[in-house]
């Protein structure tokens, strides 16, 4: 049997695999957290860093890790010390376990997506005073019993795809789920720019402005390009494991970061015309999601319909994502610890609903337990973020660039027009084991003394 086509977890198809991974990078990033990171940030000169930041060190940093996943056919640990030897698992250990910390926070963001869809579909909560949504937001999340409960529904949800295996689960859920998400957001794109005054939240993200440009701006868009790929959570490695030595790995990883910044962009298009249309603040933050964007849709023509599609879109995001953090963790249990795959996955998210549980009540009882500054919720966001992945993505580069090169280089040929380049070649491996690294180690010290 070879490493992992024949497993019987392979990938059935290249799109498949894309789609699937794509899902994996976009997740909440997309709607929830480019919109408020491009608005505080100057739109277009965060968004025009990022993309770039994205089609060079994003794109090296992400062949690293599918590259090494594939070589290697055994999940984030066993692919590294199968390829680079025993010590350089750690590196995906790491990975696996800042996913699963991700996993137990992102829950319960995901419940709000979740208890957000509800109430559109049920035609509440679209509120034009902000203050009052600031109030319907801020009790529904201190409610430690409903916003527990829908976090456990979100981790069910995730649960009952990974359930069904790659191909029966994970893949057939990301070919309807992947192409309803970019339909959805077109259809409130068509309608936020066709509202009065809308096409000034499309000159915000596309009309530079240079002099708006600062230090802080540039290292945000180098720090969202890290997370918009889900790089050094262990997830990429074992979406790379799955794939066939056959397929075209720099193409397809190529269509994985396009889709990624495809789906970021046309999130900041669902939300910022709206907001300059009803003249709302584009800097609002994190609550230009769930408080701002409520009262958009309260002033919009058929706001109930458009406030539906919207927070289904936020749904259908955060669950591709948790699906790939949820089978980075059964993996690793099925592949280096003897678990069959129901029992992995169900430790998985039992543990998951424990962490999750403490994280979830840093926004009721336990909000104002803090250390440094930092509630739980917030020390798992940090920790994750700053530490973890940029570990785990700076160990994976340096192995495939100065420890498995030949591997790797391997991996990278699959592709006509790499293997034709000596030149390309090179560039690749500078790319992977120079610049990666160093971009990693900036955006890790900006994230720690910020």
């Amino acid at each position: 049997m070879s490493q992992n086509t024949s497993h019987a977890s392979g990938w059935g198809s290249r799109l498949g695999f894309i789609l699937a991974s794509a899902g994996a990078a976009v997740g909440l990033g997309a709607i929830w957290k480019f919109p408020y990171m491009a608005g505080t940030n100057g739109g277009s000169v965060f968004m025009l860093p990022y993309i770039f930041f994205t089609l060079t060190v994003g794109v090296a940093l992400l062949l690293a890790e599918f590259a090494m996943g594939r070589a290697g056919g055994r999940g984030a640990v066993g692919s590294l010390n199968h390829v680079c030897g025993r010590p350089w698992g750690a590196f995906g250990l790491i990975g696996v376990v800042t996913v699963f910390l991700i996993l137990s926070f992102y829950s319960v963001v995901g419940g709000w997506c979740l208890k957000y869809t509800l109430d559109a579909f049920l035609g509440n909560g679209l509120i034009e005073d902000a203050s009052l949504l600031g109030k319907h937001f801020g009790a529904f999340v201190s409610d430690p019993v409903v916003s527990y409960l829908f976090l456990l529904f979100f981790l069910l949800l995730t649960g009952g795809v990974v359930f069904r295996g790659v191909q029966g689960g994970i893949e057939r859920v990301a070919k309807v789920l992947m192409p309803l998400l970019f339909l959805l957001m077109l259809v409130l794109i068509v309608r936020g720019v066709t509202l009065p005054d809308g096409w000034k939240g499309v000159e915000f993200l596309f009309t530079p402005r240079w002099s708006d440009m600062t230090g802080s701006s540039l290292f945000n868009a180098m720090g969202f390009c890290f997370f918009s790929l889900s790089l050094g959570a262990g997830t990429m490695i074992t979406y790379g494991s799955y794939l066939s030595p056959k397929a075209d790995l720099p193409n397809s990883v190529a269509w994985v970061a396009v889709l990624a910044i495809l789906s970021a962009v046309l999130g900041g298009l669902m939300v910022m015309p709206a907001v300059f249309a009803f003249g709302l603040d584009p800097t609002a933050g994190p609550g230009l999601t769930f408080v701002t964007m409520p009262a958009v849709f309260a002033k919009m023509p058929a706001g109930h319909l458009f406030a539906v599609f919207f927070y289904l879109s936020l749904s259908v995001a955060a669950l591709t994502s948790s699906v790939s953090m949820l089978e980075a963790c059964t993996t690793l249990l099925e592949r280096e610890y003897g678990f069959n795959r129901r029992n992995g996955m169900a430790v998985t998210l039992i543990a998951a609903a424990l962490v999750g549980f403490f994280a979830n009540l840093s926004f009721g009882p336990m909000s104002e337990m803090k250390l440094a500054g930092r509630n739980f919720f917030d020390w798992l966001d940090f920790l994750t973020s700053n530490v973890g992945m940029p570990v785990s993505t700076f160990g994976i580069a340096v192995a495939a660039a100065w420890v498995a090169w030949p591997a790797m280089r391997r991996e990278l040929e699959t592709s006509p027009r790499v293997a034709g380049s000596e030149s390309l070649v090179r560039m690749m491996r500078i790319l992977i084991g120079v610049v990666a690294p160093l971009f990693v180690l900036v955006v890790a010290a900006g994230g720690l003394l910020g």
